[in-house]
């Protein structure tokens, strides 16, 4: 049933997803919060709220269709501006986010609070 391809795109599947879990990670104990709250749906993104300093209830925002997407990107933009990045950087993360968010984790970036 599963041939060579499905089993090298799981694969790749999988690292881009432990990947992503690690910077997250590290992003989150950068900012002093647990990097196990990664791990716990819905509770990631209310730490990822806190982190970026918006509203809990944004997350009823996030289940709009269409809205949700304007969200997260004032979101990110919160969150690079954060770790002292320009607000324009939002382009490459949304663009290239496998790339950036990995590099936003395990840069030299420091949170300011």
């Amino acid at each position: 049933m599963y041939n060579d391809t499905s089993n090298v795109l799981i694969i790749v599947y999988l690292v881009i997803l432990v990947i992503s879990i690690a910077a997250f990670w590290r992003i989150f104990t950068k900012a002093g919060k647990p990097g196990w709250a990664v791990l716990i749906p819905i509770y990631n993104i209310i730490v990822l709220l806190e982190i970026c300093e918006k509203p809990v209830w944004w997350i009823l925002l996030l289940l709009i269709p269409l809205v949700n997407i304007i969200i997260m990107i004032v979101v990110y933009v919160a969150l690079l501006e954060k770790f002292g990045k320009p607000g324009w950087h939002v382009i490459l993360l949304l663009l290239f986010g496998i790339i950036y968010i990995p590099y936003l984790g395990f840069s030299n970036a420091q949170y300011k609070a």
